[in-house]
């Protein structure tokens, strides 16, 4: 991409489409995906009533799940689900390839509002300790893959580092930004999520170039001094480049990721492929939700009839459904001699 491939400038709409943009810095064997979510967020933590940091905190696993789950090279899914001490004990976010998304938060409402007056709604404040799961599901007939990253009062980027040097030996950089956008409207101004996120990584022909790049103080193999560690140039220069990629710019609705990718990489040189469009979609239905009704023990059923139904709410999207006892199998009896 050279300045005479693009406009200054692209008109809004593009920029907020809710999409991910695959692209490669070919001059410095890196690799990495833009991903801008706009009314995919907010759909999503539209069904819900959740706290202004719970919905930043889901905001952003949402966008580190479409960059990680968004590189699958198959139909499947990508589960990335945070279970730790802190106020918020639970994140679930299910990426669908190629493009769905659903998310959920389960926290203690008590302990939020805590944080809140005192002003520690910090990701790792929110989070506290525990761990960051990945799962990959090929489908049914497939094994599960899950990597497992501690989580210990650090950012999510922080975990994600991490997951990729210890476990996939990748030398990886993420940024994630997630905000609040005040918009005109008919009936007023209104409030508007959207987030945004780049992901870097370093992916050279030779994988010797690896082996001793993004290595932290002390992690030197053992046997070897730490001034005998040699960074890659290139990704020395991919991580600085990284370091200088600001909030404002992930999540700018007028600014294109086509345009944030030229401001960062115009030296080296950057190509983008075609981009992905993302959407809030999630997989519960009546028919689902009464099959796995029907999976549970005829005692557990007889338990579920309350004033003579048993209803469900769907955890992600609050989609509600009701059955009458004899559609799954049930009784009101037990309820009604109670």
């Amino acid at each position: 991409m050279s300045a005479g491939d693009i406009p200054t400038r692209l008109p809004s709409a593009l920029a907020e489409n809710d999409a991910i943009l695959p692209f490669a810095v070919e001059a410095l064997d890196q690799r990495g995906r833009v991903v801008r979510l706009s009314v995919t967020l907010d759909e999503i933590l539209a069904a819900h009533d959740y706290p202004l940091p719970v919905a930043k905190l889901l905001g952003e696993v949402a966008v580190l799940a479409v960059m990680l789950g968004s590189s699958l090279k198959f139909d499947g899914r990508f589960i990335l689900q945070t279970q730790s001490d802190g106020p918020v004990d639970m994140l679930v976010v299910d990426f669908i390839a190629p493009n769905s998304l659903r998310a959920c938060a389960r926290f203690n409402a008590e302990r939020v509002a805590e944080a809140i007056k005192a002003g520690k709604t910090a990701p790792g404040e929110m989070l506290g300790k525990g761990h960051l799961a990945m799962t990959i599901d090929q489908g049914p007939d497939m094994s599960r893959y899950q990597g497992l990253v501690a989580l210990d009062g650090g950012t999510l980027e922080d975990a994600a580092h991490e997951y990729f040097l210890r476990s996939e030996q990748i030398p990886t950089r993420v940024r994630l930004a997630v905000a609040e956008e005040l918009i005109a409207g008919d009936g007023g101004p209104r409030h508007r999520w959207r987030a945004g996120g780049i992901l870097l990584q370093f992916l050279p022909k030779q994988q010797e170039r690896m082996r001793q790049t993004d290595l932290d103080p002390g992690d030197a193999p053992e046997g070897m001094e730490q001034d005998e560690v040699q960074e890659d140039d290139a990704w020395v220069q991919g991580r600085a480049i990284m370091d200088t990629v600001t909030d404002i710019e992930l999540i700018d609705p007028d600014l294109s990721s086509e345009i944030l990718l030229y401001r960062l990489f115009h030296e080296p040189g950057v190509r983008v492929f075609e981009a992905q469009q993302v959407e809030a979609k999630c997989t519960c239905s009546r028919d689902s939700v009464e099959a796995m009704l029907k999976s549970f023990s005829q005692d557990d059923r007889d338990h579920m009839v309350e004033n003579g139904k048993i209803a469900v709410t769907c955890e992600f999207c609050s989609s509600k459904y009701e059955f009458a006892p004899d559609e799954v199998g049930a009784s009101d009896e037990a309820q009604n001699s109670e």
